[in-house]
C-alpha cells in the first residue's frame, strides 16, 4: 500500500494480518472521503468473520512466543516504533488531518501522543510485578504472577484513530499479549499507517494486526471469538453496551471508555478571563469531537454575564476551514454527525432554549463541500434539556445559570454519564470537596482538559468499564496467577 501518494490518489487499502498486507477474498470495498472536500480518500476491505479468523489465527499463534520473550525486548521494539512515527510525523499528520478533518497541528499533536503512548508502555518493562508472600503452613510460600492475557482486540473511535490505537496497544505488547486492531470505517487509514511503521520497526508476524471494516460485522466477530482474551473498546455508550452483551456469553474481559457529557461550573470567585480560555479549549477542540469535552456549561449568577459575552466573543473569533490550513477548527468528520448536532440544537430549541449564537451547518461558498458546522451557545433554563442530557460531541453549548455551589453539583451530577468535569473556583474549600461530591472519574479544577499518560482515565456510570493509561491501566492487561510453593519436611 503506498502512502507517500495519498492526497493525491485514492489508497486502497489492506488488512494487516500475520505480518503481511492481507487481501482478503469476496470482500466489497468501504469508501472513505474527505470530511472537508467530500472527495474520495481511498477504500478498504469490508472484512468479516472469516477475516477475524485469520488474524485471531495469527495473533494466537504468535503469542506465546512474544510472552517468551523478555519484557526489556519487548519494550525496545515499543521504543523503534515510536521512532518511525516521530521520523515520520508529517505524513502521518496530514493523512489524519485528511482523514478525520482535525486541524494539521491538532493532527501532529495526536501523531505525538502516539509516540508518547509506546515510549510511557516501553518504560513498564522492568516494572511487571508479582508477590511473594508467607504461607500459614511451614515449608511454603505463595506466589503471585502478572501473566499476559493472550490475544488483546482494540476497538477505537473515529475522533483520535491513531492515538487510541497506541493508547491500547502500548501496554498490552509490553505486557506480552499480542493485538488486532480495528479502527472505525469512517478513519480505517490511521490504523494502517500504524502498521506499516510497526513493520518498519520489526515486530515479529502476528504480534500486531489491523482488520477493516464495520463494527456490527467485524467488530462482533472479534468480541464474540472463543480466542481473543480481552475487549478493550473507545466509542459511544450504545456500542459498549452491544459489546458488554456480546462478551457476556463467554465471559469476556471488557474496558470500555464510553461517552461523558462533562459539566463545567464556573464559581463567583473565578478567574472568568482563565475560565473562558479553558472553555474555548474544552468544546471546540478537534471541532468539540472529543469524550472529556466541555459538552455544559453552569455560571454563577454573579460572573454569567461577563463570562457568556466574553465566551461569544472568543467563538466568533475562531477560524473555521481546512485542515491542512490549521484553522482553529475543522469540519464535523461526516455528514451524519454534523445533521446529528444540528437536530439536537432544534430539538433544544423547541423545547425552549434560547440561541445566544446561532452558528451552525455551513453549506456555501468556501463550505459548500464538506461536512462544516460553527459554534453554537444556547442558554436553557431546563436540565432536562436535549442538549443538557445527551453527548452532543460537537461545538455546540448549552449554558445554563445557577444560584450557589450547591446547585452546581447538583446539575452536574445529574446525569448518567460520569468521565470528566470542570470546575473553576479559587475557594481550596470547594476544592476538597470534590471528591467525594462530584461523581465523575477525571476532574479538571481551574484548567482546560487533555489527559498524562502516567494519570488514569476511567469513566463512571454510563461512560465506561475500567481504565487507561499509568499503572493501573498497565494492570488491565494481566491476569494474576497465584501458585503455593510447599518443599515439605
Amino acid at each position: 500500500m503506498d502512502f507517500q501518494q495519498f492526497g493525491a490518489t485514492p489508497l486502497e487499502g489492506r488488512m494487516w494480518v500475520d505480518g503481511s498486507w492481507f487481501e482478503h477474498a469476496g470482500s466489497h470495498a468501504i469508501e472513505v472521503d474527505n470530511p472537508a472536500s467530500e472527495a474520495l480518500l481511498g477504500q478498504v476491505p469490508a472484512g468479516d468473520a472469516a477475516a477475524v479468523d485469520a488474524a485471531v489465527a495469527a495473533a494466537n499463534k504468535a503469542q506465546p512466543d512474544w510472552a517468551r520473550r523478555p519484557a526489556n525486548e519487548r519494550g525496545k521494539l515499543l521504543t523503534r516504533w515510536a521512532e518511525e512515527i516521530d521520523r515520520h510525523l508529517e505524513p502521518f499528520a496530514r493523512l489524519i488531518a485528511l482523514e478525520q478533518g482535525k486541524p494539521l497541528s491538532q493532527a501532529r499533536g495526536e501523531v505525538g501522543a502516539c509516540s508518547e503512548f509506546l515510549r510511557y508502555s516501553a518504560q513498564w518493562a522492568r516494572r511487571i510485578e508479582g508477590d511473594i508472600l508467607p504461607s500459614d503452613n511451614r515449608h511454603e510460600e505463595i506466589q503471585i504472577r502478572s501473566l499476559p492475557l493472550g490475544v488483546v482486540a482494540g476497538l477505537t473511535a473515529w475522533n483520535y484513530p491513531a492515538a487510541l490505537a497506541t493508547r491500547k496497544a502500548g501496554p498490552a505488547l509490553v505486557a506480552g499479549n499480542t493485538f488486532i486492531l480495528l479502527g472505525h470505517e469512517i478513519t480505517p487509514f490511521a490504523g494502517l499507517y500504524l502498521a506499516a511503521l510497526s513493520e518498519r520497526a520489526g515486530f515479529p508476524p502476528g504480534v500486531f494486526n489491523v482488520v477493516t471494516g464495520q463494527g456490527p460485522v467485524v467488530g462482533q466477530a472479534l468480541v464474540e471469538h472463543p480466542d481473543t482474551d480481552l475487549i478493550t473498546m473507545t466509542g459511544s455508550t450504545r456500542a459498549g453496551r452491544q459489546i458488554f452483551r456480546s462478551a457476556a456469553e463467554e465471559l469476556k474481559i471488557v474496558r470500555l471508555e464510553l461517552g461523558g457529557k462533562a459539566p463545567f461550573i464556573v464559581m463567583e470567585d473565578a478567574d472568568v478571563d482563565a475560565a473562558v480560555k479553558a472553555a474555548v479549549t474544552a468544546r471546540y477542540t478537534n471541532c468539540g469531537q472529543i469524550c472529556t469535552c466541555s459538552e455544559r456549561i453552569y455560571l454563577h449568577r454573579q460572573i454569567a454575564d461577563e463570562f457568556i459575552d466574553k465566551f461569544i466573543a472568543a467563538s466568533r473569533a475562531l477560524s473555521i476551514g481546512n485542515p491542512l490550513d490549521d484553522p482553529d477548527m475543522g469540519p464535523k468528520v461526516s455528514r451524519g454527525e454534523r445533521d446529528k448536532v444540528a437536530a439536537m440544537v432544534q430539538r433544544g430549541i423547541a423545547q425552549g432554549d434560547r440561541v445566544l449564537l446561532e452558528g451552525g451547518p455551513l453549506d456555501s461558498g468556501d463550505y459548500a463541500k464538506g461536512y462544516w458546522i460553527a459554534p453554537t451557545i444556547v442558554e436553557t433554563r431546563d436540565n432536562r434539556s436535549p442538549l443538557i442530557d445527551d453527548e452532543v460531541f460537537g461545538p455546540v453549548v448549552p449554558i445554563q445559570r445557577v444560584d450557589d455551589f450547591e446547585q452546581a453539583l447538583a446539575f452536574a451530577n445529574d446525569t448518567s454519564y460520569g468521565l470528566s468535569a470542570y470546575v473553576f473556583t479559587r475557594d481550596l474549600k470547594r476544592l476538597m470537596r470534590l471528591p467525594s461530591e462530584l461523581r465523575f472519574g477525571e476532574i479538571y479544577f481551574n484548567r482546560a482538559n487533555g489527559e498524562q499518560v502516567h494519570a488514569y482515565h476511567s469513566g463512571w456510570g454510563h461512560s465506561g468499564v475500567g481504565g487507561e493509561d499509568g499503572k493501573y491501566g498497565f494492570s488491565a492487561y494481566f491476569k494474576k496467577q497465584t501458585m503455593y510453593v510447599n518443599w515439605g519436611d
